[in-house]
């Protein structure tokens, strides 16, 4: 692991730190990034797979996800 220095608005920070519970500023910026590398990793997937029709009802995706 290498130590980066990096200019971070304050403020935001404090936020997270608060309505996150985590301890250090730290914990808040690796949070974000795992957080951010999530929703990119779904989000290129989602654009991978591309759409398709399930041509499901609700009642028969509730009746499949049942039998699983």
């Amino acid at each position: 692991m290498g130590k980066t220095t990096v200019f971070v608005d304050d403020a935001l920070i404090n936020r997270a730190l608060r309505i996150t519970n985590l301890k250090t500023k730290r914990e808040v910026i690796e949070a974000g990034l795992r957080e951010l590398l999530r929703k990119k990793n779904q989000e290129l997937l989602r654009r991978e797979l591309g759409s398709f029709d399930l041509d499901l009802t609700l009642r028969e995706l509730k009746k499949r996800r049942a039998e699983d």
